[in-house]
């Protein structure tokens, strides 16, 4: 069975970090990334990494603050999230791509993180 199980959310305050992983089981993904959804939006991109972990990609709003990785032995992925805002709130969600597939279709169950003012 596939899953990805997330972990790592939180309250926190502006500016603090906080580090959200995701372990996968069940196969392994080409790309692996983060989303997320802020009550009442539309779930949105955050991150993303290929396999290869060679390079890495970011949604404009978290660029420069947050870093997403891959730990390809432990079937994992982070994301490091620095000088957290309070627009960052929101559910994160883990997803996987399937090599072959062209949208991310494998989700995780999600992991609230809260910044407070």
């Amino acid at each position: 069975q596939v899953q990805l199980l997330e972990s790592g959310g939180g309250l926190v305050q502006t500016g603090d970090s906080l580090t959200l992983s995701c372990a996968a089981s069940g196969r392994t993904f080409w790309f692996m990334g983060w989303f997320r959804q802020a009550p009442g939006k539309e779930r949105e991109f955050v991150a993303k990494i290929p396999w290869s972990a060679t390079t890495t990609y970011y949604a404009d709003s978290v660029k420069g603050r947050f870093t997403i990785s891959r730990d390809r032995a432990k079937n994992t992925v982070y994301l490091q999230m620095n000088s957290l805002k309070p627009t960052d709130t929101a559910v994160y969600y883990c997803a996987g791509q399937r090599n072959g597939d062209t949208q991310f279709n494998i989700w995780g169950q999600g992991t609230q993180v809260t910044v407070s003012s």
